[in-house]
């Protein structure tokens, strides 16, 4: 799942952003005086397969008010409400928790830990012997915000949408519906190819999926709006904009980009939803806020209904300077950021292990105003975390420690030696990014990155951007800017405890977010075997191909794991770090005091 709001240090802007980490809890959480990384704050709980609504009575929580969430800039919130397009921390965090209802869900266990459970269906889904197929029945009682009844057929629907690579190209339907789906590949979704996909079928209240490839983790996927109803009448294009809402609240105004209103809906059943409530009378989202404003705000008086969704080092420092631990909340999060060379263009190994080198994070991390260790952190600050793919915590993760095992720090000297094997000499070879310019912070990081390359023996372009997302120029070649760059990026989080969710997203041929064009097809070969293996042999064997793509690939440069600062004003009850979305606010156990 792409991190929106959290980039790459150096490559966006200060960040501190969402996970998936198992890390509960809330106003009272000690968490907020955390000065160390949390190397388990990858994993998920188990399963509950019997789970009922209404979801369980949060102690001391209470009806009514209304709540400002502050997403500070880079983060510009969804540009589409879409399901099929939906597959960032902010958007999900957001559709939800709070819009739209899927077949399965998460919610919080009594132990702080999150739990598989079912949602618009009546348990986790039915698979046969190899899960080549799935079966979901859908529950009784389902409205639209409308008062119309859910149908399953409606539900396929939805399914059948997400494998529209083209007009939601960025959604989780190309990692996961298009790949396993039987006939996936192929088909194009209904508006292209009509609705009549063998793969995708009703029976009465049943959807039925087949599969080409086996999937043991049908029932984790399921927990996307991407496999949720959409109208039988939805535009392709148009429809998230203002689509319709099957959870506790519905849109009153969406600006793209810029705001979103929620209040109640009226339609919605408690009783048919063992994970949501409806305790705020109306959310208000602003995105891409000044970080300073938004940190200034939330621990002011001004801000006592306040969530801010990052705070900066020097908004973390303040609240532990004057006492204010308890409105903070450090949040480990199963997520890496990433420089990523452009394959096609940086084609020596030994010019991508420089770039490793000659990357000062620290100083880096520093200059975007970061907590170094403990918002960002890799092999740099704790040999135990390395630098490779998988976040820490993931099973079947094996720790990779540079190309000769000995770690990777900034080391000019080393990146020069390098770039001698390829044939260079230093300011020969010529890297160039592009970076945010929308903030002091992000221009300082970037500015760090550039000095950095230059003293490891690298010639250097750097490109402003203020138009938006820096994924808007990595992820299309059309971009003028794309066009002048040999250096992109990504951040991005798994989407459930399984490495199935994270190595194929960034290393498999043609996927939306491997940014830097990596293609090798002895990896995609073994990526789809790997799918078909037996699920309690697929860990290891995720944690072994990881190891092969650093080791004799490395298409990335690791600039750090994750973890994310939350700040929330002295009115805001319940709060937690809401792990089944990648570590946004936990919107369904937040009230006002």
């Amino acid at each position: 799942m792409k991190r929106t709001n959290a980039l790459v240090a150096g490559l966006s802007a200060a960040t501190l952003a969402l996970t998936l980490a198992a890390c509960g809890g809330g106003g009272d959480d000690d968490s907020g005086g955390d000065t160390e990384f949390n190397q388990g704050g990858t994993s998920a709980g188990g399963k509950n397969p019997t789970a009922v609504g209404p979801a369980p009575e949060l102690e001391g929580a209470q009806e009514g008010g209304e709540l400002t969430v502050l997403a500070p800039d880079p983060d510009d919130g969804p540009t589409s409400l879409d399901p099929a397009a939906l597959w960032s921390v902010t958007d999900n965090g957001i559709a939800q928790d709070l819009l739209f209802r899927s077949l399965t869900t998460f919610r919080q266990a009594e132990d702080g830990s999150y739990e598989l459970v079912p949602d618009l269906a009546t348990d986790l889904g039915t698979p046969n012997e190899d899960f080549t197929e799935w079966r979901f029945t859908l529950k009784d009682g389902i409205k639209w915000e409308t008062g119309d009844p859910v149908t399953a057929e409606e539900v396929a629907f939805g399914i059948k949408r997400s494998l529209d690579g083209d007009t939601f190209a960025t959604g989780p339907g190309t990692a996961y519906s298009k790949p396993y789906l039987e006939g996936g590949d192929e088909y194009s979704g209904p508006y292209a190819d009509g609705e009549n996909f063998p793969a995708v079928t009703t029976e009465g209240n049943d959807i039925i999926l087949k599969f080409g490839t086996p999937f043991a983790e049908m029932d984790y996927y399921s927990i996307f709006p991407a496999i949720g109803p959409v109208p039988l009448d939805a535009s392709q294009t148009d429809y998230g904009l203002d689509p319709l809402s099957t959870g506790p609240y519905k849109i009153e105004k969406f600006v793209p980009n810029q705001e979103l209103v929620l209040v109640p809906n009226d339609q919605w059943d408690p009783a048919t939803d063992p994970a949501r409530r409806q305790l705020i009378d109306k959310y208000t989202f602003k995105f891409d806020v000044n970080p300073q404003v938004a940190g200034e705000t939330v621990l002011s008086d001004a801000g006592n209904t306040t969530v801010v969704t990052a705070l900066q080092a020097t908004d973390y420092n303040k609240a532990r300077d004057e006492g204010l631990e308890d409105q903070i909340l450090v949040g480990p999060q199963p997520c890496t950021g990433f420089v990523m060379p452009n394959y096609e263009k940086v084609k020596e190994l030994e010019v991508r292990q420089a770039l490793a080198y000659a990357y000062d994070y620290e100083s880096i991390w520093l200059a975007a105003d970061e907590v170094v260790g403990v918002t960002l952190a890799n092999g740099v600050t704790d040999d135990s975390l390395g630098f490779g793919l998988l976040p820490p915590g993931m099973a079947g993760r094996q720790v990779w420690n540079g190309p000769d095992g000995e770690g990777i720090s900034f080391d000019p000297e080393k990146s020069k030696e390098l770039l001698a094997e390829a044939g260079y000499d230093p300011g020969e070879y010529e890297v160039s990014f592009v970076y945010d310019s929308t903030t002091e912070t992000a221009e300082a990081a970037a500015e760090q990155r550039k000095l950095s390359y230059e003293d490891a023996g690298f010639k250097v372009q750097s490109y402003p951007y203020g138009g938006g997302s820096l994924y808007d120029v990595w992820t299309n070649p059309d971009h003028k800017l794309y066009k002048k760059i040999n250096l992109l990026g990504t951040a991005w989080c798994q989407d459930w405890p399984s490495a199935a969710t994270f190595l194929p997203p960034i290393v498999e041929t043609g996927s939306a977010y491997n940014t830097g064009n990596f293609s090798e097809p002895a990896i995609d070969d073994e990526m789809d075997r790997i799918r078909s293996l037996p699920v309690d042999e697929q860990a290891e064997a995720w944690g072994e191909l990881e190891q092969t793509v650093m080791t004799d690939y490395q298409p990335v440069i690791n600039t750090g794991y994750y973890q994310n600062i939350f700040g929330f004003g002295t009115d805001i009850g319940g709060f937690a770090n809401d792990i089944s979305v990648g570590g946004a606010p936990d919107y369904r156990s937040i009230y006002i005091k």
